[in-house]
């Protein structure tokens, strides 16, 4: 049973917000390269981006659990909107610099770790029944990977291959859409938490409940381990992918075989259900985790592409199910007063 309306309201929301995630990739790297060609500095950009997932984590989780939910992801996307909107009229003015995107891209980071923490702790509250969670979160995911992988890389390249600042300007429009969207959502979206002494102790008690619960806590090593197996293999795997490495691949090649990631898993995402009845639960999460190592085998084995793809685009919409199985999970057995520190805490091990 979902709360009326609200449901596609946030379906429609994260489309428009992960579209304009999805561009980005494109065009901050595009930003970037018109500032320097130094490889170091360049990568200096991703890399800061990515820091508020350490730093922030933890009391983005404490914020979900203490303010409204929705009013946390519209607040985080208007101040997307300024930050890529002042962006925006500097690159038109062509007057970046590259202090102006680390800023950017570090402030972008700490939207991005209170929205999805937010994002992730509110949709017990939009879909009241729980025995239909995998459901809901399986519309969600397959919506996200698409606007986020495939139609917001490709529209940021798009635009931006056009002019820099009009690659940022959508992103800035989409952005506005998802608050705008968001707004309409009705009802009550803060946790219903006693009163606590301050956000340090609204994380550690998040922690405790963490590591105390087995069940969570065993989930939490697995992910983390297969994380950083899979982080380890893709730093490398261009070098072996792309011409002279043993595939052989150009960058659009590449591009495409990176997509085999996107396309199996957005098709994963609507076996997920019928996985979870035949298997239950617990089947389908070995099977996930068993289907892991098809990202790394077929590279061991083969440098013919079409396989390897093929091996990606299996092992991804087996894969899938082990974020949807598990992020059910967690908003079905964890008090809602706590999901969004638990979420945190889970997410920060997974990142």
């Amino acid at each position: 049973m979902r709360t009326p309306g609200n449901f596609g309201r946030l379906v429609a929301a994260s489309a428009g917000s992960n579209l304009a995630d999805g561009a980005l990739q494109t065009v901050m790297p595009l930003v970037a390269l018109s500032v320097t060609r130094d490889p170091g500095a360049f990568a200096a950009v991703t890399l800061v981006g990515r820091l508020p997932w350490l730093f922030v984590a933890l009391p983005a989780g404490a914020l979900a659990d203490r303010l409204d939910r929705r009013s946390t992801m519209v607040r985080v996307n208007l101040a997307r909107v300024a930050i890529l909107a002042a962006l925006t009229a500097v690159v038109a003015a062509d007057r970046q610099e590259l202090w102006m995107l680390y800023v950017t891209a570090f402030a972008l980071g700490v939207g991005e770790t209170l929205f999805d923490t937010a994002a992730q702790s509110i949709l017990p509250t939009v879909v009241t029944d729980h025995g239909r969670l995998e459901r809901a979160n399986s519309r969600l995911y397959a919506v996200e990977l698409t606007a986020n992988q495939f139609v917001g890389p490709a529209v940021g390249g798009l635009v931006g291959g056009l002019a820099l600042a009009a690659g940022v300007g959508a992103s800035t429009v989409a952005y506005l859409f998802g608050a705008v969207v968001l707004v309409t959502l009705t009802g009550n979206f803060r946790a219903a938490a006693p009163a606590v002494s301050s956000i340090r102790r609204d994380i550690v008690d998040g922690v405790r409940y963490l590591a105390g619960h087995r069940l969570l806590r065993a989930l939490a090593c697995c992910v983390g381990i297969s994380n950083l197996a899979s982080t380890a293999t893709f730093a490398v795997f261009p070098l072996y992918a792309v011409r002279p490495g043993p595939m052989g691949l150009d960058g659009a090649g590449f591009g495409l075989l990176l997509a085999s990631v996107a396309a199996g898993s957005v098709a994963g995402s609507f076996l997920v259900e019928p996985m979870t009845r035949r298997l239950g639960p617990r089947g389908a999460l070995i099977l996930a985790m068993g289907a892991s190592p098809g990202f790394f085998v077929a590279p061991a084995l083969t440098a013919e592409p079409l396989w390897v793809a093929a091996s990606f685009i299996v092992a991804a919409a087996v894969s899938v199910s082990w974020n949807i199985i598990t992020v059910s999970l967690r908003q079905r057995i964890v008090p809602n007063h706590l999901l969004g520190r638990v979420n945190a805490g889970y997410r920060l091990l997974a990142w």
